[in-house]
């Protein structure tokens, strides 16, 4: 998995190596960071297994508790999210390998979960007959580790299959090599110590492999430097060494598709998060560049050729420009670029084929690639359809829209490299969620669908436009009420990052414990996502930033204006780059906002490339070590313009000591600063859970519970403004 996939955003339905700098050294000295001329008070907070910080954390969370578990509605708001996370007429949803459905599942008996299988013609039954490939509570209580599942991959022959396991739902992973047909680890199987690895088989015998091989082996995000191929039997000081990036990249990975036209692998460096380069890894000889442009994100591959999207225009030699969001398919000069087919020509242009150009109402979001067909999930003003594009003998490729349901989102939720079979959900957010099977003849068919979680009869919902600052028109969109007559208590949802597009999404959470209660919810379709492609994302990136905060500022004020609300009973939430974006908004426009969940949040963004994973991340925000850079930072960075003399919302933050991407430092700190300084906060810090905050359903539970009675107190027992 590369540091893109690594990308876990908190979304409302509800996610070894500890990255560089004072987070991972494990002692601060408090006397050499300084921000704005004045040294960081709250800096040994950054110590994240240190006896001092963890002592704070336990003193806060046992006041946040007291607090928010002591509520009357605390306990039956925990119960009901954890029988709907743990109910079984939830959907499996299942990965699709040779006809095989994958898939892991927890509940109440299983809260580690279960790895299983079922042939696909019984997964479409509305009772499968599972087959338990591995039972991970069983074997973290044999093993006495607290594994969480982090996904496997499995050979071609689907007789084995690498497995990657996580300490408590970290991105660091160990990784082991299992048997599928007698059910065990392969004791001399590929193996790899706790590290954020990337792991890939080659072919039955070998693998693509990058992890911590020692000082100098990682990047500065925390990433894998070197690409190996390490074959079986030997030991891992042996394989051999095909790719070595730069310190300063975000990551090296090997990439290995596997399909019935052969197998094509690839290396690629991610030079920055949203730039690569692409090596074709012949059998023999060196790696050859494929003369792409850095904005290509690679999709996938189909009958030798590679499937990406664009993020910027891209004009191929002798051949008219491609405009950016552009769906294309590439074929190496060489023809067929399969490993044993021999080298492809070093930097020669190859065939490119365009399979869809969105407008600018439209973006994809998704792509999957099958053995006959390329789905894609495409968005028109946030709500989606699924095409079909499938490639002729005559060379042409054909686009095709399935019939599925209209005015929610659609995902493409898996296909078969080897078989003509695909799975695809829609869902809105009033809508259930349901699961189609398309056979390869383009005519999907309903296969099991999620009951409802609460009673939408009365519930509407509608999209609407804010202006933002700089005049351009922001969606978003507003369920509620159908009867409601005034404003009401409203919760605000938003992201804003990464070319991440918040789509309309069915959450028993909301639902149940804030809809049904009268409130409204509300989502923010602001720029830095995805929703409109590249453009829109590349609109608030670097020191455009503000663009989004203005953009959410924006909805928050239409919401007043329309009636939908008040300040003081609007309240706003975001996890990761949302919660950045919450915070950030909390600083500049406390009168907004009446309170503030603020989940996994980066909010240092003058250390934010010192602290886990941030690094990675310098092309979002750029990178304060450049004065350029720090001076656009500085103006919004929240740790940095929080005010002891400002009235704030009351906030409480949300986050969890093994989250090693963006680390509970950020929270931590934050909290700490506006405690000192007066303001009302609570905080609350998991021990497990990684990037997600929680790592089974209990924990889950436990922290939307939380959140949701903290709404109720602070937006409910108080009137209007």
């Amino acid at each position: 998995m590369t540091s893109r996939g690594l990308l876990l955003v908190i979304m409302a339905g509800l996610v070894g190596s500890t990255g560089a700098g004072a987070a991972a050294a494990g002692s601060v000295d408090n006397t050499k960071h300084r921000e704005g001329g004045e040294a960081d008070p709250y800096l040994w907070l950054e110590d994240i297994h240190g006896a001092k910080p963890l002592e704070w954390v336990r003193a806060h969370n046992a006041r946040a508790t007291a607090i928010l578990q002591g509520d009357p509605d605390y306990q039956q708001d925990y119960d009901a999210i954890l029988k709907v996370m743990d109910a079984t007429d939830r959907i499996p949803y299942a990965d699709l390998d040779h006809g095989y459905a994958f898939n892991f599942w927890q509940d109440a008996a299983n809260p580690k979960g279960v790895w299983r299988r079922t042939t696909l013609d019984d997964y479409r039954q509305a009772a499968p007959h599972w087959e338990v490939l591995l039972d991970l509570d069983k074997l973290a209580a044999g093993e006495h580790e607290n594994w969480v599942w982090k996904g496997a991959e499995c050979n071609t022959s689907l007789r084995r299959c690498l497995i990657s396991l996580s300490r408590g739902g970290g991105d660091a992973v160990v990784v082991r090599e299992f048997d599928l047909q007698s059910r065990a680890f392969l004791p001399s199987g590929f193996e790899l110590p706790e590290a954020k690895s990337a792991t890939t088989y080659l072919d039955e015998d070998t693998v693509l492999l990058g992890t911590d091989f020692g000082t100098g082996s990682m990047t500065a995000s925390g990433y894998p430097r070197i690409v190996k191929q390490w074959k079986r039997g030997e030991p891992l000081s042996q394989a051999r060494t095909v790719y070595e990036g730069s310190q300063n990249d975000v990551s090296s990975t090997g990439v290995v598709f596997r399909e019935p036209s052969g197998t094509i692998a690839l290396v690629q460096r991610d030079v920055d998060f949203f730039s690569s380069e692409y090596y074709l890894l012949p059998p023999q000889g060196p790696l050859q560049k494929l003369p792409l442009p850095t904005g290509a994100q690679l999709k996938g591959a189909q009958r030798g050729a590679l499937i990406f999207t664009l993020r910027d225009e891209w004009a191929p030699e002798g051949s008219a420009p491609i405009p950016k969001g552009s769906l294309i398919a590439y074929r190496p000069a060489s023809g067929e670029p399969a490993h044993g087919a021999g080298p492809a020509g070093e930097d020669a242009a190859g065939e490119v084929s365009v399979l869809c150009t969105p407008d600018s109402h439209s973006a994809i979001d998704e792509v999957e690639i099958g053995r006959d067909a390329v789905y894609a999930s495409i968005y028109r003003d946030v709500t989606g359809s699924v095409h079909v594009f499938r490639r002729g003998e005559d060379g042409a490729w054909r686009d095709a829209v399935l019939e599925l349901p209209r005015g929610g989102s659609t995902h493409v939720v898996s296909t078969d490299a080897w078989g003509p079979e695909a799975l695809l959900r829609f869902e809105s957010y009033t809508t259930p969620t349901t699961l189609y099977a398309d056979a390869g003849d383009g005519h999907p068919a309903a296969i099991k669908s999620l009951p409802a979680r609460f009673d939408a009869t009365n519930l509407v919902t509608e999209q609407f436009f804010a202006t933002s600052a700089d005049g351009t028109r922001v969606p978003y969109f507003v369920t509620r009420a159908r009867s409601a007559t005034g404003p009401a208590p409203t919760v605000l949802y938003g992201y804003g990052g990464f070319e991440i597009a918040e789509t309309p999404a069915y959450s028993a959470n909301f639902g149940m414990l804030w809809l049904s209660r009268g409130g409204a919810f509300v989502v923010a379709n602001i720029r830095g996502g995805g929703e409109y492609g590249p453009a829109w994302h590349q609109a608030a990136l670097l020191g455009n930033r503000q663009r989004a905060y203005d953009d959410f500022q924006a909805i928050a004020e239409d919401l007043a204006r329309r009636g939908v609300t008040t300040p003081r009973q609007l309240g706003i939430m975001g996890g990761s780059n949302g919660g950045l974006l919450v915070s950030a908004n909390m600083v500049e426009r406390p009168e907004l906002f009446g309170a503030v969940v603020c989940q996994v949040p980066l909010i240092d963004m003058i250390r934010y490339t010192q602290i886990g994973a941030g690094a990675s991340w310098a092309a979002e925000y750029g990178d304060p070590a450049r004065p350029a850079d720090r001076a656009w930072i500085m103006k919004y960075s929240p740790y940095q313009n929080v005010r002891k003399d400002r009235k704030y919302p009351p906030v409480l933050f949300v986050t969890a000591t093994s989250d090693d991407r963006v680390t509970p430092v950020h929270a931590r700190k934050m909290a700490a600063r506006m405690e000192a300084q007066g303001h009302d906060v609570l905080f609350y810090e998991n021990t497990d859970g990684g990037h997600a905050a929680a790592a089974d359903h209990r924990q889950a539970a436990e922290m939307w519970a939380l959140s949701f009675v903290y709404l109720k107190q602070k937006l409910t027992h108080q009137g209007g403004s």
